[in-house]
C-alpha cells in the first residue's frame, strides 16, 4: 500500500501535490484542512482518510473525525491532528496511548516535519510537516510511503518549495 501523507494545508493545495500523489493508493490528511475544496480535490484523485484540526469548521468537522483509527497491512494506524511528540505526547494522547495501542501514530499541527521511532512505546511517530501556506514553516512538506508486510518502507520527504502567498 502506497500512502501520500499530508498536513496543515489551510486552504491551500499547492498543485505539485496531486502529481506526487499520482501513484499512491491513498491519502492521508493529518488535519487543519482549512477548507473542503482541499478534501474534494484529492477525493478526485485517490481515495482519501482525514482527520479534522483545530482550525476546522463545523463543515469539515462533520465530514472528518478528530480521529481515526484503522490496520493498513497489518500495522495499527492512528490519525490525529494534536498529539505532541515523543516523549511529550499532549495529556489526551497519552491518555489514548495508555487505553489502545497502535503500530503508527500520524499527526500535524506542530508544522514541524518529523518522523521518529519511539522506543519506549513500541511505535513509529509520523508529522509530514506542513503543506499550506500559513504558519511559521519555510518549506512545504508531505511524505510518501510504502505500509508492506506490517512495515513502513520506503519513506520520501517531499518539499514543495517555500511558503508563500498563493
Amino acid at each position: 500500500m502506497k500512502i501520500g501523507l499530508i498536513s496543515d494545508t489551510h486552504s491551500y493545495l499547492d498543485a505539485q501535490v496531486l502529481g506526487h500523489f499520482k501513484s499512491v493508493d491513498e491519502i492521508w490528511h493529518a488535519g487543519d484542512i482549512g477548507d473542503m475544496s482541499v478534501i474534494r480535490q484529492l477525493e478526485q484523485l485517490k481515495p482519501v482518510r482525514a482527520v479534522f484540526g483545530n482550525i476546522d469548521d463545523k463543515g469539515i468537522r462533520a465530514h472528518c473525525p478528530e480521529d481515526l483509527w484503522f490496520d493498513c497491512e497489518g500495522l495499527q494506524i492512528w490519525i490525529t491532528h494534536i498529539a505532541g511528540s515523543p516523549p511529550n505526547y499532549n495529556p489526551r494522547t497519552k491518555k489514548m496511548l495508555k487505553e489502545k495501542s497502535t503500530d503508527v501514530i500520524i499527526c500535524g499541527h506542530s508544522h514541524i516535519l518529523r518522523v521518529i521511532k519511539d522506543r519506549k512505546l513500541n511505535l513509529l511517530y509520523i508529522n509530514p510537516g506542513a503543506a499550506g501556506n500559513q504558519g511559521f514553516h519555510h518549506i512545504k512538506t508531505i511524505l510518501r510511503f510504502d505500509i508492506t508486510l506490517g512495515a513502513v518502507q520506503n519513506m520520501e520527504v517531499i518539499e514543495l518549495g517555500k511558503r508563500g502567498k498563493p
